[in-house]
Order: structure tokens, then C-alpha cells, then sequence
């Protein structure tokens, strides 16, 4: 029989490591090369796209009341997926994990991708997808995924987003961490 040798840092842990950005508030950072985590007002300002060579956005705030921007017409030279994420802990956003993490990794195996992931403030939602991303494709442990963000720009996902990338942890790692028991 087998176990978990060990599982995830608590919540409160995970929510001290958030605390590591030391820089100012910006609509939008670098994560990783051509990864770049923003909020609204970087994802309607389409000067500031063509500029920056944006191919691809992911919205996690499409169709919120928070997000005026949904009717925005980016052209045929950016790719548009919007996910309807409330930010509220009861809200499941782990349903998105996968889809979220697939749309970044295309865009970032293009020939000239570069995405950017938003929601209203790029902090919570978009960060939450960016963090499974990193889990997914990158293979970043939860803990390291918020320490390498945070370094980056402040986010804040909710406690229940937070347990949502516990349980993909688990999930992803369970393989990894299983030992046999004594």
C-alpha cells in the first residue's frame, strides 16, 4: 500500500508566499518570456497590444459585469478565448485549469506567440490560471509557481482558488510524492 509522502503547503502558507512582490502596481508584468499577466485596462488598450506583439488573450473575466471590455474586436491578429470566472472562493475556476493552460501553451509555441492573461485587476482569476499553467506545463510546484509570480507582480487569489491549485497538485504530483509506507 502507498501514500502521499506529502501534500501541498496550507493555505495560509501559500498566502504568506503571496507577499513577496516588493515592486508598484503596473496594468501589466512579464511572467515568463511572452507570458504576460495584465488587467482590463492593458487588455482595451489595443495600441498597447500592437505594440507589445500580442497574438493571444486569455480573459478570465469574459462576460463579468466587472469587464467592460468583451465586445472589444482585437482584429484577425489576436486570438480571443474568454472564460467566465467569477472571483468569489465558491467559485469551481479548476473546470478551466486545463483549457486555460492548453490555450497559453499554444499561444507560447507559436512562431511569434505572446499571450496575455487578464481579468479586472490581474490578480486573482488570471493569476490562478497562470499559476496552473505553470503547474501543468512547466511542472512548478504550487509553491514555487506563486513564488515565481509574485516575484513579478502582486497577485491574490482568493483561499478558494488557492485550495482549487491545492487539489491540482495533488493531482498532478500524486505519481511523484508516493512512497511506501513503513
Amino acid at each position: 500500500m502507498r501514500k502521499l509522502c506529502r501534500d501541498p503547503p496550507p493555505v495560509n502558507e501559500l498566502e504568506a508566499l503571496l507577499e513577496n512582490y516588493k515592486g508598484g502596481t503596473r496594468h501589466v508584468d512579464e511572467v515568463i518570456p511572452n507570458l504576460y499577466l495584465g488587467d482590463v485596462v492593458i487588455a482595451n488598450d489595443k495600441k498597447k497590444l500592437k505594440k507589445m506583439g500580442i497574438t493571444h488573450i486569455l480573459n478570465a473575466a469574459h462576460d463579468s459585469w466587472e469587464c467592460t471590455g468583451n465586445g472589444i474586436d482585437y482584429g484577425p491578429d489576436i486570438q480571443y478565448y474568454g472564460i467566465t470566472a467569477e472571483d468569489c472562493p465558491e467559485f469551481n475556476i479548476s473546470v478551466y485549469f486545463r483549457q486555460g493552460a492548453q490555450f497559453i501553451h499554444q499561444a507560447l509555441n507559436t512562431s511569434t506567440g505572446k499571450i496575455l492573461v487578464h481579468c479586472v485587476l490581474g490578480k486573482s482569476r488570471s493569476a490562478t490560471l497562470i499559476l496552473a499553467y505553470l503547474m501543468i506545463f512547466q511542472g512548478f510546484s504550487l509553491a514555487d509557481a506563486i513564488r515565481h509570480v509574485s516575484e513579478r507582480r502582486w497577485i491574490a487569489p482568493n483561499r478558494g482558488f488557492l485550495q482549487q491549485l491545492q487539489q491540482l497538485e495533488m493531482e498532478l504530483h500524486s505519481t511523484f510524492w508516493r512512497c511506501s509506507m513503513l
